[in-house]
This record gives structure tokens, C-alpha cells and sequence, in this order.
């Protein structure tokens, strides 16, 4: 039987990093969800110290957890930090600290302002003090791939034998090259006592683009664990792809002698609603998930490829849930041939959801040729967006052109049903609108970001609108809207934005309410 890897998801941590990414505790929750039925061994949940918002989201996923997977909770190599990060953790059946420091020179130098010797006495403390309220223990040695291999291998030394369960080899900014880090994995497992007996687990980045090569090759020298993101979100250029790594392994499975027990038809899946929820589009072009993946258009390629499938490609779409259906649907199919694609997809819904589902597919099959599955997806997630909306579109109309003075007229939807009309000026038809929107729901706000794409190939694609705006305390929030008009798209994206913009301020408002009531 071959070693198993742990598969150690950061999505929800470092993940969350990127900027632009960051998500709300029901967001996280969703995601979670996710990670649990894909089977992950670690969700690293985030950074309890860090805020209210961060600390909810590690208890919460503690409880939707339960026995399925280890949550993770990170903290710096300080008492405080541990302290409640255990206290976030107390709902988990599973759970873990996440602690360690700057190993490399310049962090002991720069940042820490440490001697080696300090260092290792801060990592020992920390690892005895996370014992104190959890049996399970990670020590990071920050910025490893820098670091004097010496102490390197004197600092885990002292985290072992402090206790340490795992230990974590972070290549923090991308910069080693496959082998050297190898060979660092190899002479940590030759040289430190007792390592047998704890997990070795490598946190990598895409600063060169080889994120993916220094874990396969920190495999391939024994290393246990992988710390990885969905979509290689992370800081930077981003963290080692969660699902390029397991399809690595899992293609490679005999050279390496490794597996994991990752469910790899939830991939595509996973990469969708990761995308969704921060507003990061994942490159056409990207590994195992990008719309390209599995795409032929050369017809050299189309001819081999309909011989044989494996001509050209080493992994059938369906093993990563990418499986494409024979099915057209048009405005003539029917709720049978809709429920079945829908059901390849994987979304399943009652026969009150389904309703509304086909009613909006029936809209954009009325003006489209043939309806995608990209398409699919959006009138999915479009729903979502609307049904947890604290502001909802009534109806939108423009009129512009020159020598016109662009004008948009505007009907909201509250919280309660109640209708806000308003009209306004601006220097194009989207400006009106925005400027009408600004009227009714009054939260300040700087438009940073405005980007359109069509969600599928032809003139009557449906076109999808990602908006990123500034709140006043310097928080990104993105939000998305799709549809046949482009200044319907971009209104629902702006109040997409704004919703989830509200949203926070109302859980932030909250989490501060909470801890002033227990203050007193």
C-alpha cells in the first residue's frame, strides 16, 4: 500500500489573503462544506487572534466539521494567540494549533529581532503551550527555504521533542528550486530523532511559478502533508494548487508510492464556487480546472482526440467532475432534460427551487441558440446572489447617446419588499446607474474595479460583470452579476458588491456588540 498524503487545505487562510478575496463567515461555511465532501484530512479555518469575524468562522467550522477532518487554527508563537485560537477550537472534535515563527536570517534579523537560541526557546514554549489545551500540534518554521539548514534542522529538532505533532516546512516566498528543497525534506528526515513518529507537511508558493514541482518533489523525500489551496489563491503569486497536486500524485501514484483520499470528481466543483464567492477568475488555461482544460481546437488535436481520447488527454474530465453531456438544451427542452444536466453539474434541488431554476433557464434559452453549461452555472449562482441580497433589482432602464445626457432610472427592492424609485445623471448609462443605486443605498464606497466578460462564446452570451469596491476602512468586497444586459449585469453586480459590503458591517457591528456585552 502506498504512503498516504494528508491533504492540508489553507483556502480559508491563506487563501483568503489574496487580495481581493476575503469572505464573510457564511461564505467560509460554504466552502467548508465543500472541503468536507471532497474529503480533505486539515481545513485551516484561519487566524482566530486576527478578529471577531476570523475567531467565528474557526468555531463554526468546527461544529459543520465534526469527525470527518481536522480544523486548524493559526497563531504566532505567542501565549495570547494560542490561547484563543484553543478557545475557537473548543467546537472542534478534531482540533488543532497551528503555531511557529520566522526561521530564515532575515526574518530573525529583520522581523523578530531574535538570537537562533531565542528562537528556539520561543518554539519550544509555544509547542508545550498549544499541548496544554491540544493533543495535536503543528510548528511552522516560517520562511524554511531561506534558513540556515543547521538551524533549521536545530529548530525542529526542538519542536519535536517539545511535542509537535506536525511539523511544517514552508517555502514562504516561492523561492527555492525543486530539488535543493528536496534535499532539505530529506536531510531533515536523516537527521532529526524521532521524526518518524510526527507528520511532515510543506507549505509552498508560486512566487516562480513552481509551487506544484517543490511539493511533489518534497513527496518524493518523504514529506506526509501538503498545505494547498483551492485555485492556488494564496499571498503573492499564490500557494501550490490543491487540485494540480492530487491529480499529480494521483496520475503518479506507483513512482511516487504516495495516494490521497481526496474525492476528485468535487474538484471542478470546488474551483467553481471558490471562484464565485471571491470574484478571482481561474485562467482558461489553468491546470485540471480552467475551461480549457479539456478543450481541443486544433483539428489535428479534434481528429486524435475522437479516435482515442487519451491521444491527447491523460485525465478523463469526468474523473475531476469536468464531464461534458451530449445534451443540447434550447428554449425547447423540457424540466426532464434540464433536471439531468443539472444533476451532471452537481446541484440537486426540490421541486419549488427547480421551478425557479427552469423559469430563468427559459429566459436565457428565449434569447440564446443554445444554452451552455456555463450558463447553467451563472443562473445558479445568480440565484444565490439574489436570495441572500439585502437589496434586490426592481427594474432598470437607461436612455443615452449623443447627444443625450446619459440617465438611468431605478426601481430597489429592500429587505421587506418595500420600492425605492430614483433617477439619476451621470456621464454614461453604467455612471447613472450607479449613481441612482448611490442614492438609494447610502454606504460609502469607491468604485476600484469594473471588468466584463461573456459567460460563453456568440453575440447572445450572457454577460457577466465582476466589480471590486473600496468601503472606507480600506476592505475589498467584490460582487458579480450576470445577464443578457449588459447594464442589468452590471447593476446587480454593484449591488452584489454593496450587499456583501453591508453584510460584514452588520457581522462586524455584531461581533463588537458580543464583546462589549461580555466585557461588562
Amino acid at each position: 500500500m502506498s504512503r498516504k498524503i494528508a491533504i492540508f487545505d489553507t483556502t480559508l487562510r491563506d487563501g483568503e489573503q489574496s487580495p481581493g478575496a476575503s469572505m464573510n463567515t457564511e461564505e467560509k461555511l460554504i466552502i467548508a462544506r465543500q472541503l468536507v465532501r471532497m474529503k480533505v484530512d486539515v481545513i485551516e479555518a484561519g487566524f482566530p487572534i486576527s478578529s471577531p469575524g476570523d475567531f467565528k468562522s474557526v468555531q463554526e467550522i468546527g461544529r459543520i466539521a465534526g469527525d470527518a477532518c481536522t480544523v486548524c487554527g493559526l497563531t504566532r508563537a505567542v501565549d495570547r494567540d494560542i490561547e484563543v485560537a484553543a478557545e475557537a477550537l473548543r467546537t472542534a472534535k478534531c482540533p488543532r494549533i497551528h503555531t511557529g515563527l520566522g526561521v530564515s536570517p532575515s526574518h530573525l534579523r529583520d522581523k523578530l529581532r531574535m538570537t537562533e537560541e531565542q528562537a528556539i526557546a520561543r518554539a519550544i514554549h509555544a509547542v508545550k503551550y498549544a499541548r496544554n489545551f491540544v493533543d495535536d500540534v503543528e510548528f511552522y518554521a516560517e520562511d524554511a527555504g531561506r534558513s540556515d539548514q543547521e538551524f533549521l534542522v536545530r529548530i525542529i529538532q526542538a519542536a519535536v521533542k517539545a511535542g509537535a505533532t506536525v511539523v511544517n516546512i514552508p517555502d514562504t516566498t516561492g523561492y527555492n528550486m525543486p530539488w535543493d528543497f528536496g534535499a532539505r525534506i530529506r536531510d531533515l528526515r536523516e537527521r532529526v530523532d524521532g521524526i518518524e513518529d510526527v507528520t511532515i507537511s510543506v507549505h509552498t508558493h508560486n512566487d516562480l511559478g513552481m509551487a506544484t514541482a517543490l511539493a511533489l518533489e518534497s513527496v518524493r523525500n518523504g514529506a506526509t502533508q501538503i498545505e494547498c489551496t483551492i485555485n492556488g489563491l494564496g499571498e503573492r503569486a499564490g500557494n501550490t494548487s490543491l487540485e494540480e497536486v492530487v491529480m499529480a500524485i494521483h496520475m503518479h501514484e506507483e513512482a511516487l508510492d504516495a495516494h490521497t483520499d481526496i474525492v476528485t470528481t468535487e474538484l471542478t466543483r470546488a474551483s467553481k464556487l471558490v471562484s464565485s464567492i471571491t470574484g478571482i477568475n481561474v485562467q482558461p488555461n489553468k491546470a485540471i480546472v480552467g475551461a480549457n482544460a479539456f478543450a481541443h481546437s486544433s483539428g489535428i488535436h479534434q481528429d486524435g482526440v475522437l479516435k482515442a481520447r487519451d491521444t491527447y488527454e491523460i485525465i478523463d474530465p469526468a474523473d475531476v467532475g469536468a464531464g461534458g453531456s451530449q445534451i443540447i438544451l434550447s428554449a425547447r427542452s423540457g424540466h426532464a432534460a434540464l433536471r439531468h444536466r443539472m444533476g451532471e453539474l452537481g446541484y440537486a434541488f426540490n421541486d419549488e427551487e427547480f421551478e425557479t431554476i427552469y423559469q430563468s433557464f427559459l429566459e436565457v434559452a428565449d434569447k440564446k441558440k443554445e444554452v451552455y453549461d456555463e450558463d447553467l452555472e451563472s443562473i445558479v449562482h445568480e440565484r444565490e446572489r439574489v436570495s441572500a441580497a439585502i437589496w434586490t433589482l426592481g427594474a432598470v432602464q437607461v436612455s443615452c447617446g449623443f447627444p443625450l445626457t446619459p440617465t438611468a432610472t431605478l426601481t430597489l427592492l429592500d429587505e421587506e419588499g418595500a420600492e425605492h424609485k430614483v433617477c439619476a445623471f451621470g456621464t454614461g448609462p453604467i455612471d447613472a446607474v450607479y449613481k441612482a443605486v448611490n442614492q438609494v443605498v447610502s454606504v460609502d464606497n469607491d468604485l476600484s474595479e469594473f471588468a466584463i466578460q461573456a459567460v460563453t462564446r456568440g453575440i447572445d452570451a450572457l454577460g457577466e460583470v465582476t466589480v471590486r469596491v473600496t468601503a472606507a476602512d480600506g476592505e475589498v468586497y467584490t460582487g458579480r452579476g450576470s445577464d443578457g444586459d449588459i447594464v442589468v449585469s452590471s447593476t446587480k453586480a454593484y449591488l452584489n458588491a454593496l450587499n456583501r459590503l453591508i453584510s460584514h458591517q452588520r457581522e462586524r457591528a455584531a461581533d463588537n456588540a458580543a464583546a462589549t456585552a461580555d466585557a461588562q
